[in-house]
């Protein structure tokens, strides 16, 4: 027979086996109606105009949210798109053809502008009835259009400046030539 504090250790053991057990096969399950999150993965974006750029949200709901995005700015407020992933998209005709969205939420911009800096607020809201809202601030700087404008003006005076030092070189080598051989 074993002693008793070694049977009641053995079940304690056991229990917390049980509890632990059990927590994991409920964070490994899928959620169920009433359990909803949303991921902001980054909630201030910098880039410049032109780029392409990814508004990156992931959303954990049991069903099939309905997911909405509008950008807010100073000039007001605008609805970008509302989808059910799998289902149907609705894309406002200003960003029908600037945006991407995933069945996670996301929504990339395509070829960005000054005038898209401002807030996105995405809602996803479950059939339940739960809503959970994100937001993200996008800041567009208009700097790259000058950087590549200086960008190719150095280029192009760093190739006269090249056929020039090459000019100079040869005419340099020919004079030599020439004196070597007595002329």
């Amino acid at each position: 027979m074993r002693p008793l504090g070694c049977l009641q250790s053995c079940r304690q053991d056991v229990r917390l086996a049980v509890a632990i057990l059990c927590l994991t096969a409920g964070w490994a399950l899928p959620t169920q109606g009433g359990e909803a999150s949303l991921l902001v993965s980054q909630p201030n974006v910098n880039t410049t105009v032109a780029q392409n750029v990814l508004l990156s949200v992931a959303h954990t709901f049991g069903g099939s949210p309905i997911i909405k995005w509008t950008h807010t700015s100073p000039r007001g407020t605008s609805k970008i798109a509302e989808w059910k992933p799998r289902s149907y998209a609705n894309i406002s005709s200003g960003y029908i053809d600037r945006v991407k969205i995933y069945d996670n939420g996301s929504l990339q911009l395509l070829n960005v502008d000054i005038r898209d800096t401002g807030y996105y607020l995405v809602t996803v809201r479950e059939e339940f009835g739960i809503t959970i809202y994100g937001t993200i601030l996008l800041n567009v700087y208009g700097v790259s259009a000058i950087l590549v404008c200086l960008m190719w003006l150095c280029n192009k005076l760093m190739q006269l400046f090249q056929k020039e030092r090459h000019r100079i070189k040869a005419s340099a080598t020919e004079e030599t030539e020439l004196q070597m051989m007595g002329c």
